[in-house]
């Protein structure tokens, strides 16, 4: 794109970078064209809803104003941390060693960069944001008047506005950029900007990141790879029994049910972070439940036909497969929760077929939702439902901007920062692959779950929510269940899955993991990352277990195993999933994994 002239210099190739700014400027055409036309094609729906956003900070703006002396001392405070920051660098500038008015939190990665605390003009940016943004999220939290559903909106949707406005995600105000783009000549950027038109492309004119390098992974080649056969289907579901690697196996199958948002091969990713392969290392028969990616098809089906299809049909596979009515079970986050109504049904109708229960990140008292409770209310619920209606599903991308926008920092702006404004392409990383492979949610099924569970936590009432014309209470679960939450989950919040455990009427473990949702379930031995906690006491509140809790370093898989196999039976011969009353279908992962959303 250069040549140099008698000094030596490069200068910019004229014709090449005339090419270059013709071709940027067709593709952003096309893009806002298609845009355009999406847009008219649209019901309008979004999630979040821009009018839900502006009517929330129009009701904190009328509170603001109710008390205007509250707000000038919540600015006099303002002006009073800048002077301060002021001071501070002048006493910096004159070579004065000095402490830091505002300090990044170690964990925060966007300052990482040594000249954001060496260099004067960027240190003072990154003070001054940081002492900003918790002015403004400070002052937000503290004004009166406001029922508790907006006060949620407008703390989430403050912290999204300071997440998008840090420093580090403007170009001129990011060293790291600028050394880039001094260091490759701009080409850094130009390389960016074509990355974010690709992008732009692949969304139809929404921007949908790029998280990961999607060539690089196969599901059934290097992703899902434990040996196993589809052994049963339905219009819902595959059922997927492994191949035994152990001599001998328990006598009692384990079923996995993991939620429908996400596929299952969550728990299969590669061999060195797999749970299922461990899982059958352990000398556990395995089958997991493979949910379909709906379409319009089967808009009709609810959550009743999710326990009928999905768990209760694998158990009578499995019975005439193994010749075992018994089996022990694994749910995981909404599977968890299906699971939980699973248990309560057979105990309502008097059917012990479970002996043995595990939850990974599972909801049963929706009480205390967290971040996600931000998205449901009447307003919303009646918009998402009206969408769903004349569509027959949500579509993927719907919840999966919900859970980036919950840790935007590591799901969106870092991306940005890496994508766009460095001109790097992202890494193959398995998870992130897993993370873009999401699934609809089909209309009657999505609808009953958001409203008797997230609006209406019928689960937690004693004949709440009948199935199958059989009404439910978790107080009559006695199996032995063993729960695992994780201390950072965004989405199943660990106290309040502590809470939902105690609901149930047998004996219950519950084991606390390190980070989220996902990473802290795939955890996989020798780990030493993260470590787990454990208490055999159960004290009312999540916070007094935590505080006589025991940490343990390593990983919580092995706990469980010691846990498990008391309740798993003798030990017989392996199991071959070919070799059962049930002609295989398919070799695992099976078909319906590999069917990818477009919308």
């Amino acid at each position: 794109m250069t040549d140099k002239g008698q000094t030596g210099q490069s200068k910019p190739d004229l014709a090449e970078m005339t090419r270059t700014l013709a071709e940027l400027g067709e593709r952003t055409q096309r893009i806002v064209q298609r845009f355009l036309e999406q847009q008219a094609r649209s019901d309008g729906f979004q999630v979040p809803d821009p009018r839900i956003v502006a009517d929330a900070f129009q009701r904190l703006g009328q509170a603001m104003l109710a008390d205007p002396q509250k707000l000038v001392q919540a600015q006099a405070r303002w002006w009073q941390q800048m002077g301060e920051l002021w001071q501070v660098q002048f006493r910096k500038a004159t070579g004065e060693p000095v402490e830091p008015v505002a300090s990044a939190e170690p964990t925060d990665r966007r300052f990482k960069d040594e000249l954001w605390n060496e260099d004067l003009v960027f240190d003072y940016i990154k003070q001054s944001y940081l002492l900003s943004a918790r002015w403004l999220q400070e002052t937000v939290a503290e004004v009166d008047g406001l029922d508790p559903k907006t006060r949620e909106k407008v703390a989430f949707y403050t912290r999204q506005l300071v997440d998008a406005l840090a420093p580090s995600n403007f170009a001129l105000l990011n060293p790291q950029v600028l050394r880039a783009a001094n260091e490759t000549k701009g080409e850094s950027l130009l390389k960016g900007l074509r990355q974010l038109l690709a992008d732009l492309e692949r969304g139809k004119g929404d921007l949908k990141i790029s998280m990961t390098d999607e060539s690089a992974f196969k599901v059934g080649e290097n992703l899902a790879t434990t040996p196993g056969q589809v052994i049963f289907q339905n219009e819902l579901m595959q059922l997927l029994q492994y191949a035994p690697s152990t001599d001998q196996v328990y006598k009692r199958p384990l079923l996995i049910v993991p939620p429908w948002i996400n596929k299952f091969y969550i728990l299969d990713l590669k061999p060195r972070n797999s749970f299922i392969r461990w899982a059958v290392g352990q000398g556990y028969t395995v089958f997991v439940i493979s949910w379909v990616n709906p379409d319009e098809t089967l808009a009709r089906l609810g959550f009743e036909d999710y326990l009928t299809l999905g768990p209760l049909a694998a158990m009578d596979a499995i019975e005439r497969q193994t010749g075992e009515r018994e089996i022990n079970i694994i749910g995981y986050c909404l599977g968890g929760t299906l699971t939980a109504c699973l248990l309560a049904y057979l105990a309502a109708i008097d059917e012990p077929r479970v002996k043995a229960a595990t939850f990974f990140t599972s909801m049963t008292d929706f009480s205390e939702p967290g971040e996600l409770g931000v998205f449901i209310d009447d307003e919303q619920l009646e918009l998402i439902e009206q969408h769903m209606r004349e569509k027959g599903y949500l579509e993927a991308r719907h919840m999966q901007r919900v859970f980036n926008m919950m840790r935007a920092n590591d799901l969106i702006w870092s991306f940005v920062v890496n994508n766009y404004l460095l001109g790097k392409e992202p890494m193959a990383f398995d998870l992130l692959y897993w993370n873009n492979d999401s699934t609809r949610m089909p209309y009657m099924m999505h609808r009953f779950y958001l409203r008797n569970m997230y609006q209406e936590n019928l689960l937690v009432k004693p004949g709440g929510i009948a199935l199958r014309g059989v009404p439910i209470d978790l107080g009559r679960i006695k199996v032995p269940c063993y729960f695992l939450s994780t201390r950072e989950d965004h989405i199943a919040p660990w106290a309040s899955t502590y809470k939902g455990s105690k609901l149930f009427g047998g004996p219950v473990r519950f084991v606390l993991g390190g980070s989220g949702h996902i990473a802290g379930v795939i955890n996989p031995p020798p780990s030493t990352k993260y470590g787990y906690w454990t208490n055999n006491r159960r004290p009312a509140t999540a916070q007094a277990w935590l505080a006589s809790a025991t940490h343990n370093e390593g990983s919580w898989w092995p706990d469980w195993d010691a846990w498990l196999s008391k309740k798993s039976g003798p030990k017989v011969p392996p199991r071959d999933p070919a070799a059962g009353p049930l002609t295989p279908l398919e070799p695992a992962p099976g078909s319906y994994v590999r069917r990818r959303t477009v919308d």
